[in-house]
């Protein structure tokens, strides 16, 4: 076979780490630009007289392959210095294509003459660093296919693989990669279950996800190494790549373990031979031999001996192949196996060491093992091997064969794989987002019904709805929510606008009403909003919001007052339980905090630490105040004493307002008490008073807070948090345009309502649709039931249909839709110009004249409640 080229010009033509790994093994030649080795030779400066060099490469510590390919790094990092001879380079590229049998003194005869900056270590490093990063990418690719081997041979339970997240770092999305693959292989097995769960089944994901991660480093690394110049220091770039390369072999150890453990337990849960048990004893690695041949480049990694090291670590990688290729052996022969060998006996039932007849496995596996498994059926009898090998020896040294780097069958065993997994990808069960849910019909009976109750209160106190972008442009929502800020999600530019999903509906309101130069406006909006969180129990990353806001001049206090009188009124009707609704005000907070002596610029940061207390202890926010925010103890031990203050609106704030109270003597804390009791007297004569706790720890972290805050928590067993929150934010229009425009209003947490109740409806019966009417047409005449019900829909009715012969059909859809009336027509019904009216609930039939039904029908639903 013609060997392919590999060109070196410098920067014009990047050398890669496959291009170095084929050099090494023979399949690839290189061929040195003539134009570049000319411009260097035009341009060289010859080097000191009395420049040396001690360095050799030294034959005896690397492979033949491996001294190609540091020559081939060496080579091409002279050229990309501009410090090569053509007649230097004319010599490097023979031996790179092992056309010069003393290789070792040729090139230290050539680097005496060539540069003072020459360093071959680091060709050595760089070299051995390709061939690791080339092979490791086929084995990550390779090991995930073989461990779903294992997981099948093992009847394992596999169940952690679903549980994996994406999350939000590198590693965690490796991990997740690494169980989609898995669950793309696994995908239908009947074989795989609640079995075998041991370390090295669950442990899969992070360790081959690990590696892919540094993977990935050392290949960024490399390819930087492979097209960089020699400089007058290589120290530091040896140092870097051999640190990545000692994590990387960390990693390669933990893969071989596992490897070794997973083979080893597909041993022992009973195989067809014993002679195969025998030969991968004496055979495979074990795993005394893996941890010396890591403790062989850990010296080399400690003592700078970088030629040493990279030995080390390409011998390591070989061994951990040979683990994975003699784990997929055993788990092969363990799925299919006796169907191999029965097949060259000739169909020969196999026996076992007792003499006893295998069974032929009659097993499910998944669509991607299946596909891998019949490939390897099919590749194994086309592997030449000795033809001295017993049956077992000669089949293993096939199937070895098909897992040797340096084959071409390892190639289209890669190839294979790839298209597997990709075709298999487009069959595997969708998934939605994490932070999101989808919603069957039983949900949405509840959802719309709560979405009602809550449109109708904010309607009852005069709200007109509004509807606004689901993104904004990113500086409208920037700046708004203090440290939350992080939470946004940002949309790649289209178009050159900068924007960002709205993280709530206030500030979306905000600019509305600067826009259109608005001074008054009472609106409800019920929309999704999207915040990049870390999703939990009741708390998701998109969610509706149902918002009510009053902007505009009104009497002192009075829209404060309506805005908790709404949020009452929501929660009472929706019928949750128990809840409260805890309540501040922000210039009482700012004013507290300027009487225990924090900085006024802190005020909004140390709130945002303050608005944790629901969630965290004194001690631990107080650790985030002095530590982090840098408070004194004795500051932060005062705001201690005030914020564990809470109970009745009234009393507590009698208290607050004794005479020779600080909080009097503050001008902001001051005015604050006298709005509160503004507010407290009118919630008290509306009689929901007794709903609402004031509390001294409630901060509410949003930045755009300038007086009343408050906060509904849901008190029943469902644990959920707040329901619902809000405030007054007077100063928030007013950044969007010159006129500011005092603003209050709230938001419902309609998701975490409707987490409660569903929890609350979760043994009650729901119906989801509103069909009142089932026409059941007996026979198979769509237009009877077509006419029937098209008059039963002009009569505004809820109807469906259905045709078919058997009566059982007809019932068991009315009781699944919960429907409260049948028609049903038959050819009896039809002849006598009748159809038989069935309540479904009380199970009574009535015969009514055709021509009556819709009549007929419309009176009795008057009477039918529909649930």
């Amino acid at each position: 076979m013609e060997k392919r080229v590999v060109t070196l010009a410098g920067k014009l033509s990047p050398l890669s780490s496959s291009s170095v790994f084929e050099v090494a093994i023979g399949v690839a030649r290189v061929s040195v630009d003539a134009s570049v080795t000319s411009a260097a030779s035009s341009t060289n400066t010859p080097p000191p007289a009395a420049a040396t060099y001690e360095y050799r490469i030294p034959r005896d510590v690397l492979s033949t392959g491996d001294v190609r390919a540091s020559t081939l790094v060496l080579l091409n990092k002279l050229l990309l210095t501009s410090s090569v001879p053509v007649s230097a380079s004319g010599k490097l590229a023979e031996i790179v294509n092992g056309e010069n049998s003393d290789s070792d003194v040729a090139i230290d005869g050539i680097a005496n003459a060539l540069h003072p900056t020459l360093d071959v270590p680091l060709s050595v490093l760089v070299a051995v660093s390709a061939i690791v990063d080339h092979r490791s990418s086929a084995l990550s690719l390779i090991s995930d296919a073989v461990a779903a081997l294992s997981c099948e041979a093992l009847c394992a339970d596999v169940s952690s693989f679903d549980l994996i997240d994406s999350g939000d770092g590198s590693t965690a999305k490796d991990d997740a990669s690494v169980a989609a693959s898995l669950r793309v292989f696994l995908n239908g097995s009947k074989n795989v279950g609640k079995g075998l769960l041991d370390p090295s089944i669950y442990d899969i994901p992070e360790v081959h996800g690990h590696f892919k991660e540094i993977g990935r480093l050392l290949h960024s690394r490399t390819r930087a190494q492979l097209n960089s110049a020699f400089r007058a220091s290589s120290s530091g770039a040896c140092k870097v790549l051999s640190t990545i390369l000692f994590d990387h072999s960390v990693v390669l150890l933990r893969l071989g373990e596992i490897s070794l453990q997973r083979g080893q337990l597909v041993l022992e849960s009973g195989m067809a031979s014993e002679e195969l048990q025998r030969i991968f004893q004496s055979k495979a690695p074990s795993v005394v031999e893996l941890h010396e041949r890591f403790d062989s480049l850990l010296s080399g990694f400690t003592s700078r001996n970088y030629i040493s090291f990279a030995h080390g670590v390409n011998c390591l990688l070989k061994m951990v192949e040979d683990i994975v290729s003699w784990e997929a052996m055993v788990a092969f022969f363990r799925l299919k196996g006796s169907d191999l060998i029965q097949e060259t006996q000739g169909s020969v039932p196999l026996e076992d060491s007792n003499g006893k007849k295998v069974k032929k496995n009659k097993i499910l596996l998944g669509k991607g093992t299946a596909a891998l498994v019949q490939f390897l059926m099919d590749q194994i009898p086309n592997v030449a091997t000795e033809t001295n090998d017993t049956l077992w020896e000669g089949y293993i040294n096939k199937f070895l064969l098909l897992w040797d780097p340096s084959n071409i069958c390892y190639e289209i065993l890669q190839n294979k794989v790839k298209e597997i997994v990709e075709s298999n990808e487009s069959r595997r069960l969708p998934k939605i987002p994490k932070g999101t849910r989808d919603f069957a019909k039983e949900q949405m009976a509840i959802r719309e019904k709560a979405f009602s109750i809550v449109v109708d209160v904010f309607e009852r106190h005069g709200a007109t709805t509004l509807d606004t972008p689901v993104f904004e442009l990113r500086e409208t929502l920037m700046g708004k929510y203090g440290e939350d800020s992080k939470l946004i999600y940002d949309i790649a530019d289209q178009g050159g606008e900068l924007c960002s999903l709205r993280y709530d509906l206030t500030v979306p309101f905000a600019r509305y009403v600067a826009m259109n130069g608005l001074t008054s406006f009472k609106r409800y909006q019920i929309a999704k909003v999207y915040r990049r969180d870390n999703p939990s129990k009741g708390r998701y990353r998109e969610f509706y919001q149902c918002d009510f806001d009053i902007a505009g001049q009104f009497e002192k206090m009075g829209p404060d007052f309506e805005v908790i009188k709404v949020l009452t009124e929501l929660l009472n009707e929706l019928d949750i339980g128990d809840y409260e609704v805890k309540l501040n005000h922000r210039r009482l907070l700012d004013g507290m905090l300027a009487i225990c002596g924090v900085p006024q610029e802190k005020f909004r940061t140390i709130c945002s630490s303050i608005d944790k207390l629901d969630k965290q202890s004194f001690e631990q926010i107080k650790k985030e105040m002095v530590g982090e925010k840098g408070l004194s103890e004795e500051t932060a031990d005062k705001i201690g004493t005030f914020v564990k203050e809470k109970g009745s609106p009234l009393e507590l704030l009698q208290k607050l307002k004794h005479e020779g109270s600080k909080f009097l003597e503050n001008s902001e804390s001051a005015l604050a008490l006298d709005e509160l009791e503004i507010l407290f007297k009118a919630l008290e004569k509306s009689k929901c008073i007794n709903k609402v706790v004031f509390d001294l720890s409630l901060a509410r972290g949003l930045d755009y807070y300038t007086g009343v805050i408050f906060e509904a928590v849901f008190k029943g067993d469902v644990q959920v948090g707040s329901i619902a929150a809000g405030g007054r934010y007077d100063d928030l229009i007013g950044k969007f345009c010159k006129k500011q425009v005092p603003a209050v209003g709230i938001s419902l947490g309609i998701e975490r309502v409707f987490t409660i109740m569903e929890q609350l409806n979760k043994n009650k019966e729901i119906r989801a649709n509103k069909t009142q009417v089932l026409v059941s047409v007996l026979g198979d005449d769509l237009t009877i039931a077509s006419e029937l019900v098209s008059e039963l829909w002009d009569a505004k009715l809820n109807a469906e249909f259905l045709v078919n012969k058997r009566l059982t059909k007809h019932l068991d859809l009315a009781k699944e839709s919960k429907v409260p009336w049948m028609v049903i027509v038959g050819e009896r019904e039809l002849a006598q110009g009748n159809v038989k009216l069935k309540d479904v609930r009380a199970s009574k039939e009535y015969t009514v004249p055709r021509i009556s039904l819709v009549e007929e029908l419309c009176t009795r639903l008057k009477d039918t409640t529909s649930l």
